[in-house]
């Protein structure tokens, strides 16, 4: 079967995985990608001098002594020196009570800092400390990295969990819960609204213990170069192992025949057979549309119809002429002034500054980057209902948090020389993702625990790969959702998988 061929939908992270574990197992695969760049949402942008970065934020899992590390190295990404470490995971701030604290890599210093602020508060921080230091080592995220649900077998399972048995009681009781319940034990508001701000709220609170044991460990960096110098490593080794890539070449249907996919059918017309497809493309998208929803079984529509999507945000990048020595990588800011967008009343900010690395900005200058949460149905309306009033929203946008950006740095205003402003609406222009869902289900404790199949029953030669069968999206998870699904073709085909 070393001849079979493979039609992938989509040039992101688990598309281009995908691809390249399919080259190395003897498949011939040929990826058709929407926009004119691979990446998906892990994609950069020029504008003018300055490189714009719309996708990862961290990377975790970048050093040896981890499951992600070896992932890295199959594909041929995150080389030494791709990556730098993060000594801290950011700063939070108060800009009404001036209230300042960044948020050390170690633990010990971490939890003194935070009971600094709020003595009374000792009891829920060391819970979260201890959280921390418990999902510390490489062997907590081997959960999930293994083989996809079709083919783990019951003592599978069993052996993988009984690996974690020394962290098994944070996975219920309190640390089971979502950070947004646990934080109301505070007593202090502000710690309630930075351990909320940690991630995303509804997240359980192990999940946030394991960034901090990440953290801690060492195990989370910045890139370099961007998504860009993260992505087209991938892109090279699929490319050198034959595998073929076709950009702008968007997928409206996929082919089935016999009750088998048997290839896609690109938006002018032009019909590419293949023996399987995959694909890694918007999963709302794919069940709904390109295969008109006829294998959407009752637990299919119930998971499209109930579970919570990650909500999109506003993400507004300024090249300006200036530096920022000593300024961390990110600060959440909880607004002295909140910001009205829509039906929504924004109450804080996201800034990255991208002063850790010289591949944004020419000498001398910078890239900062703001971002918010924000609906998507006031993007979408505004985009199909008035053309200039979305780019006069985007304008406004951009003008308001620019000035609260110039009383936080003094005249940076007058020093912007580049604004680029993606919205919901770009993300799903651009990538497709349903309703600018850029990591696609919520990571609620239930959604990530529940497992998602690949496969659609009824459907024979079809795999779906990337963050919409790995609930919580990120980069690792959508690597490894490509792998699995080249290790489900090759048990189809009785082939053993290999990883080089």
């Amino acid at each position: 079967m070393a001849g079979e061929t493979i039609a992938i939908i989509g040039a992101g992270l688990a598309g281009l995985a995908a691809g390249v574990y399919a080259q190395m197992n003897g498949y011939r695969a040929h990826i058709f990608e929407h926009h004119s760049q691979p990446g998906g949402v892990a994609a950069t942008w020029r504008r003018g001098a300055y490189t714009i970065e719309g996708g990862i934020h961290f990377l975790m899992g970048h050093r040896p002594g981890n499951p992600m590390y070896d992932l890295y190295r199959q594909l041929g990404t995150a080389a030494p020196g791709s990556v730098v470490n993060m000594e801290d995971y950011g700063r939070f701030v108060d800009e009404t009570s001036g209230r300042i604290i960044t948020l050390s890599s170690d633990l010990d210093r971490l939890g003194a800092d935070l009971k600094a602020f709020s003595p009374a508060d000792a009891g829920a921080i060391e819970d979260l400390v201890a959280c921390g230091k418990a999902m510390r080592g490489p062997e907590l995220w081997s959960l999930g990295m293994g083989d996809p649900p079709e083919l783990s077998p019951w003592w599978g399972q069993i052996k993988q969990l009984w690996a974690l048995r020394r962290v098994f009681r944070f996975y219920g009781g309190k640390f089971g819960r979502p950070v947004v319940e646990f934080s109301k034990s505070f007593h202090d508001r502000w710690l309630q609204q930075v351990v909320n701000n940690l991630f995303m709220p509804e997240v359980p609170v192990w999940f946030v213990g394991m960034l901090l044991g990440l953290l801690a460990d060492r195990q989370m960096g910045l890139l370099v170069e961007g998504s860009h110098g993260f992505v087209q490593p991938i892109v090279h080794k699929f490319k050198s192992l034959g595998g073929q890539i076709s950009y702008n070449a968007t997928v409206e249907e996929i082919v089935v025949e016999d009750a088998a996919a048997a290839g896609v059918r690109l938006a002018d017309g032009a019909v590419h057979r293949s023996d399987v497809v995959i694909s890694a493309a918007d999963g709302h998208s794919t069940i709904f549309k390109l295969l008109g929803g006829h294998y959407a079984d009752a637990k299919t529509k119930a998971r499209f119809r109930d579970w919570r999507l990650v909500r999109p945000f506003v993400m507004l990048s300024f090249g300006v002429a200036r530096e920022f020595p000593g300024e961390p990588h990110f600060t959440a800011f909880l607004l002295k002034e909140p910001l009205q967008v829509g039906r929504q009343t924004i109450g804080g900010l996201g800034l990255r500054i991208f002063n850790y690395t010289d591949r944004f900005a020419p000498a001398g200058k910078s890239v900062i980057q703001a971002s918010f949460e924000s609906e998507w149905d006031h993007w979408n309306a505004l985009q199909n209902r008035d053309r200039s009033a979305y780019d006069a929203e985007k304008a406004r946008c951009a003008q308001e948090v620019l000035r609260r950006l110039d009383a936080r740095f003094p005249g940076i205003a007058s020093q912007v020389e580049v604004t680029d402003v993606a919205t919901p609406y770009t993300t799903w222009r651009y990538t497709r993702n349903w309703q600018g869902a850029y990591e696609g289900w919520l990571p609620t404790a239930r959604q990530i625990m529940t497992p998602v199949t690949r496969t659609l029953p009824g459907l024979r030669s079809f795999v779906m790969a990337g963050q919409w069968v790995m609930p919580g999206g990120g980069v690792p998870p959508c690597l490894v959702s490509g792998k699995q699904a080249i290790q489900i073709l090759c048990k189809w085909h009785r082939k053993s998988f290999v990883t080089g």
